[in-house]
């Protein structure tokens, strides 16, 4: 989402080496030689922060003291943040279309600020694409809107979409917590099985960036239990999807993942 951010705006002017592809989970990586190498010949490094790619945080800092290196979520208010049940804030602010919308002019201003002879070009292509976010946002909230309330249930892998439920109105479950570092025992498993029983849920969803397995003993808990309950598709958390894809770009990301929860939760 950051490398796609980085290329909207800086357009030309800008080569974007992006270090984590399709279906990477940023919560785990780890920086190979390779990166180490990229990061140290760039010019700038950006990436998204809030403790989104936690392994790579002491490097991150490392460069911020040779080279303007950019977290771009960093510049959302507080106020605005979403926190964990134990006060960790969670990373995830790209589903919230206007959150993420916040990152856009920061970054062509820093853009103009190493690079003043295009500082305007950057400024231009930044406008043009806040405008498409607001489009998006106007869109995703039209798309719920169409689910019958008591249908605007999603359960998923892992704790990526409260900004996403807190934004177009969506009660937001998940079997891990907001890293995929948190692994989810039986208790927890059995627990939202008990939710999509008391609830009629009939889809739940996997993720592209992480494994399935547990979203699967969910369904089979719950037929156990006498609920059909069926795997409604996949969606794109923490990275978008290939290229070529419909999911390849952010925008075309959060397209896909509201088609997929409210075609399968209809």
């Amino acid at each position: 989402m950051v490398a796609d951010l980085v290329r909207a705006v800086g357009g030309a002017h800008v080569k974007v080496v992006q270090l984590m592809g399709p279906g990477i989970d940023p919560h785990l990586y780890k920086a190979s030689p390779g990166d180490v190498d990229a990061l140290t010949n760039a010019d700038m490094v950006v990436f998204s922060g809030l403790h989104l790619e936690g392994k790579l945080a002491d490097l991150f800092e490392r460069m911020a003291c040779r080279k303007p290196t950019i977290g771009v979520a960093e510049v959302i208010a507080p106020d605005r943040l979403l926190r964990a049940s134990g006060g960790a804030v969670d990373p995830h602010v790209w589903f919230d279309v206007a959150l993420w919308r916040e990152t856009v002019m920061p970054l062509a201003e820093a853009l103009a600020r190493f690079d003043p002879p295009h500082a305007e070009d950057y400024r231009q292509r930044a406008t043009a694409y806040a405008a498409q976010f607001d489009a998006l946002d106007a869109w995703c909230r039209s798309r719920v809107e169409t689910l019958p309330p008591n249908a605007r249930i999603l359960v998923t892998a892992h704790d990526a979409f409260h900004y996403f439920g807190r934004a177009y109105g969506l009660e937001v479950r998940a079997i891990q917590g907001i890293s995929t570092e948190s692994e989810a025992g039986v208790r927890e498993i059995n627990q939202l099985v008990d939710f999509l029983v008391a609830r009629k849920v009939k889809a739940v969803f996997v993720e592209a960036s992480v494994n399935e397995r547990n979203v699967r003993a969910l369904v089979e808990g719950a037929d156990a239990r006498g609920q059909a309950v069926r795997i409604g598709g996949e969606l794109f958390s923490d990275a978008p999807g290939a290229a070529g894809t419909d999911a390849a770009s952010y925008l075309g990301m959060v397209r896909h993942n509201v088609d997929t929860i409210v075609n399968a939760l209809k």
